[in-house]
């Protein structure tokens, strides 16, 4: 069994999609509002200052796992508000898609990520640790979820909670 994984996450939080994509657009405030995976951000390279199209961005994350992941990526297309695409380098090979739709007082935030994992632990443990490897994922998008959450009512000045924190410290 190949150590290639395909995770398919549905979102849906009160807003307009212009705020879910403002929020989503911005990695470099991934670290602030979602904690619980975003350990470390850094711009490598600014990209299109209208799309953000080649922009590069260095992440060192986590899950609920206590293992951290380095990686980057690199814009390749945005549409705004609907959305925008990745590639992603490092611990990670693959691409991801976030598409962003408007129903009523509901977006919709979808995340299309197919990818490789390239760390030895996820390559060679995926035979095994796939079922928690994926569930792992799950943990961290739905810490995503409640995050994106309290970051858009904190955006519209209401007082809010911290977001949810790590489950472990790195090194």
């Amino acid at each position: 069994m190949a150590a290639e994984y395909a995770f398919f996450t549905r979102w849906r939080v009160n807003g307009t999609a212009d705020e879910v994509f403002d929020v989503l657009a911005d990695p470099l405030a991934l670290k602030r509002w979602w904690p619980s995976v975003y350990i470390d951000v850094k711009e490598l390279k600014p990209g299109d200052p209208q799309t953000n199209v080649g922009r590069v961005i260095d992440l060192y994350t986590k899950g609920w796992l206590p293992y951290t992941l380095r990686w980057n990526f690199t814009v390749t297309e945005s549409n705004r508000p609907s959305g925008f695409k990745l590639v992603a380098h490092g611990d990670f090979e693959g691409t991801g898609v976030w598409q962003i739709t408007q129903g009523g007082d509901l977006v919709e935030a979808t995340y299309d990520w197919r990818i490789s994992a390239e760390k030895p632990l996820l390559r060679y443990g995926s035979f095994i640790l796939r079922p928690l490897f994926a569930a792992n994922h799950r943990w961290a998008m739905a810490r995503g979820q409640e995050s994106l959450d309290l970051e858009l009512r904190r955006r519209r000045g209401e007082t809010v909670p911290a977001p949810p924190g790590a489950t472990f410290k790195p090194r």
